[in-house]
């Protein structure tokens, strides 16, 4: 049998690895860990057996971070300091364009492998730019299905450092929307989610929307719209957060503030920390009043979690839109059928909370035959935070 070599870029399973570290490297607002599944992304898509993010210093002339796959613990330690940027590695930050190359060993360039390195041929070097300026590098070496990584494997690197680029660029936003409180830094903080985040990801949108045009594998087809979805739900989120931004003042008593409190509160008898989503200007269209009867909600509901549902996974979702605050938790665990439907007091409390509120209370099936709790309540023209 004559092996042909890896599919091309635009193959149905090359497409589908690609959008799976897509949503991977999407899914994180974290930069530590946008910077770790970036380069677990990238070795899963080109078969390395090795993988490693160098980020660039303030003079863009060393490395100042390194994150690295596929070495153990012990290896890693035996090896020492973490490589600054020479040799090969320095290439790409010299001259940040695409490097492919059989053997390290051969390249005029190579530097050498210090005591302890595991011994590394085949080499793919790509670079990771943000608004025109290089971030960092990916660096993949040793491809296992074969001698040399192609030129579809380069395709493939180039287009997962593009999406790469935009997951760092929202993760570094939303720490430094963390850390700062005035007025001036939150306008400019909304202005770049605006003008630059949701650009992006509408104009990846388009991309993945162009692709399915090209695919005619009914599997991969959905997948790619199920990508654009997320983009999406994304671009709702992100919009959210700019009317938060843009409040004259964002006060003590938020209620995004509070919930993801709870669920810090929460995470140790949990055992996991629930996936919390807001959608709509959640600070300025619930009053005290309302914050007050959402927030025990969401305690009784974590709490029931906790103790009742034998969960590994939950989700919050809180939306404020069309005259209504719906939240939604959801969970994997042992289902409407187990002791919740019957335990204590707690579901009933928070049924007449809502109702006290003009609302209503729902538990149905959730997360593989968990649980879905749905408590929504009419937001009033005169409801919300007025502006101090």
């Amino acid at each position: 049998m004559v092996d042909d070599g890896p599919p091309p870029a635009d193959h149905p399973s090359s497409l589908q690895r690609l959008l799976d570290a897509v949503i991977s490297v999407g899914s994180e607002l974290s930069l530590p860990v946008v910077l770790e599944r970036i380069v677990e992304a990238a070795t899963q898509l080109v078969d390395a057996r090795y993988g490693a993010l160098g980020v660039l210093d303030e003079d863009r002339r060393t490395l100042a971070e390194f994150i690295t796959v596929g070495l153990s613990p012990d290896v890693e330690a035996s090896i020492g300091e973490l490589p600054k940027g020479r040799g090969i590695l320095g290439l790409l930050i010299v001259d940040p364009a695409p490097i492919r190359l059989t053997n390290l060993a051969d390249h005029p360039d190579s530097y050498g492998m210090p005591p302890g390195h595991p011994p590394m041929t085949s080499f793919l070097g790509v670079p990771i730019r943000i608004r025109g300026e290089v971030f960092g590098n990916l660096y993949l070496t040793d491809k296992r299905t074969a001698a040399e990584f192609s030129e579809a494997d380069e395709e493939l690197a180039v287009a997962l450092a593009s999406v790469a680029a935009m997951a760092v660029e929202n993760a570094r936003l939303h720490a430094r929307l963390a850390d700062m409180a005035l007025v001036e830094d939150r306008e400019r903080i909304a202005r770049d989610l605006h003008d630059t985040v949701i650009q992006r990801l509408f104009a990846t949108g388009l991309v993945l929307q162009g692709l399915s045009g090209r695919v005619h594998d009914a599997t991969v087809a959905e997948r790619l719209q199920q990508s654009v979805d997320e983009l999406d739900d994304t671009v709702r989120h992100i919009r959210s957060t700019i009317f938060e931004l843009q409040r004259p003042d964002p006060g003590d008593n938020s209620v995004r503030r509070a919930i993801l409190d709870l669920v810090d509160e929460a995470t140790e008898t949990l055992g996991f920390r629930a996936t919390t989503r807001f959608s709509g200007p959640v600070d300025t269209l619930v009053d005290a009043a309302t914050s007050d009867q959402l927030l025990a909600v969401v305690r009784e509901a974590l709490s029931n979690v906790a103790r009742h549902a034998r969960a590994s996974r939950a989700e919050i979702d809180l939306t404020t839109g069309d005259g209504l605050l719906t939240l939604v938790i959801l969970d994997d665990g042992r289902g409407i059928a187990g002791p919740r439907a019957t335990d204590g007091h707690g579901l009933a409390n928070m049924e007449q909370r809502a109702a006290a509120l003009g609302g209503t209370f729902t538990l149905t099936s959730g997360l593989d035959d968990g649980c879905r709790l749905q408590w929504q309540i009419p937001l009033s023209p005169a409801s919300g935070r007025s502006a101090r």
